[in-house]
């Protein structure tokens, strides 16, 4: 679903935003209490030894900027656009400012998605090896669709920082595996949506369990901060500092453009697995007919995927219907000719698949050019024949595009993946349900072991009706 606060902006409000932008640059960088920015050579010698760890010559803009707020325990909101070193400007500090004596957790680190918790946890692991002989912090990784033995087991033991998403972490608050009681710091990386509405009841839940915001620090980092996510952040943070390196260019502005060679009768098999692997949130879908239109839509409903068509057939009012109910969020792939999805602007679509190549080169770029709106960045993913890659290159050159020829992802590799995320939603699921559908699932957990022994097949149909359901 589309973020609430998300604008989408049209030709006529361009002035206006422009005016709402320059305010915004003037109100974030307005800071009497700025700290001087800092180098490498100025870090503590444990964070430098980090940084020596994970190859890094020098610091960069955000990190020489940051690190000096978070080493003088003052809470801090910071903008700074994707790629430019923000996970780095909280993680080096906590080896100066963590205590691995106290055998508590002092600091977590909250993601939108498991991916960026595994890639945060990752770097911390690699700065941890150049500190071994002078540190002995612990990092745990905790997010759903994965048992919960190894998570409660690394929380019990006793970690010094918590990487985790949400939901999980919530459960884990909840079950008593986790204690915040020793918590100093609160990180909310990718801010904008850790503190939208999909994320913010949550977010809210973990707080209730932490130090209260005069006993702890919090830190918001994110490409964007919008006003009403600024407007939240005094939920988890104290007299936040701002510091933005990024108002007019918050993002990496640029579309991956991948092509996958596969044969003309498997190409509807391979959209079905690219879909399953990317699991975007939205996306448009082009074909260069009317008729494959059709059976697209048709195909992607009968495997359960909420999709919706818009060709030369459909009168205006239709198309228009289709077009409101994808840019609010209410359907998730739309599938269009080139001639019907002129003038699409969705500012959070995140892929396009280009189902058929074009003949009108020209049509590639408006295809594609769909996503990446709004300062955002975007995949376009192109199924193509063999004879297909030599309009390809001529569209890679004429357009200065380098169009990269990629390998379907493997079946067993989205089939994992695909389990993760789904076992992820279930347990969404159970933490919403009241205390009398708990009574009523319980009930159900020996015929569920009835039908586990002897009947796996009705079991892998009620799962793969969830997964039609989620998907």
């Amino acid at each position: 679903m589309a973020s609430p606060y998300t604008e989408t902006v049209d030709l006529t409000t361009r002035g206006r935003e422009q005016a709402r932008r320059e305010r915004a640059q003037e109100e974030l960088t307005t800071d009497r209490k700025s700290l001087d920015p800092i180098s490498a050579d100025d870090l503590p010698d444990i964070a430098q030894q980090a940084l020596r760890a994970i190859g890094w010559d020098d610091l960069m803009e955000v990190q020489r900027k940051a690190i000096p707020h978070l080493l003088a325990k003052r809470d801090l909101i910071v903008q700074s656009k994707t790629g430019s070193g923000k996970t780095g400007a909280f993680l080096l500090p906590l080896f100066e400012l963590l205590d691995p004596s106290k055998n508590a957790t002092q600091a977590l680190i909250l993601t939108p998605t498991r991916e960026l918790a595994r890639q945060v946890h990752e770097e911390f692991e690699k700065m941890k090896l150049g500190t071994a002989e002078t540190n002995e912090l612990e990092a745990a990784l905790v997010y759903g669709g994965v048992g919960y033995g190894k998570q409660t087991k690394a929380l019990k033991a006793g970690v010094d920082v918590v990487v985790g998403t949400p939901g999980r972490v919530l459960d884990h608050l909840e079950k008593g595996t986790f204690d915040p009681d020793g918590l100093e710091m609160f990180i909310l990386d990718e801010a904008d949506e850790m503190l939208s509405m999909g994320f913010f009841p949550d977010v809210e839940r973990i707080k209730d369990h932490l130090p209260s915001k005069g006993k702890r620090r919090g830190y918001l980092f994110s490409a964007t901060m919008p006003q009403a996510v600024r407007s939240l952040s005094n939920e988890v943070l104290k007299e936040p500092e701002f510091l933005s390196l990024s108002v007019e260019n918050v993002s990496v502005d640029k579309i991956e453009h991948r092509y996958y060679l596969v044969g003309q009768m498997e190409k509807d098999r391979a959209l079905l697995r690219l879909i399953e692997a990317e699991n975007p949130k939205a996306a448009l879908i082009f074909a260069n007919t009317k008729r494959t239109v059709r059976y697209l839509n048709k195909f992607l409903q009968n495997q359960g995927y909420n999709a919706d068509e818009i060709s030369g057939d459909l009168s205006q009012s239709n198309r228009e219907k289709a077009m409101d109910r994808i840019r609010s969020g209410d359907l998730r792939f739309l599938v269009a000719t080139d001639v019907a999805a002129r003038g699409i602007d969705i500012s959070d679509l995140s892929h396009v698949f280009v189902y058929d190549v074009p003949q009108n080169h020209e049509f590639y770029v408006h295809r594609t050019g769909r996503t990446a709106r709004a300062g955002k960045s975007g995949k376009a993913l192109v199924l193509a024949t063999y004879e297909d890659e030599f309009q390809l290159d001529r569209i890679g050159a004429r357009y200065g595009i380098d169009i990269q020829k990629t390998e379907l992802p493997a079946l067993n590799v989205v089939t994992d993946e695909v389990k993760v995320r789904l076992r992820s939603a279930l347990e969404e699921r159970l933490r919403q349900a009241d205390s009398l559908r708990r009574e009523r699932i319980e009930g159900f957990e020996p015929f569920v072991e009835e039908l586990c022994a002897e009947h796996p097949d009705l079991l892998a149909l009620l799962v793969d009706e969830a997964y039609r359901e989620h998907g």
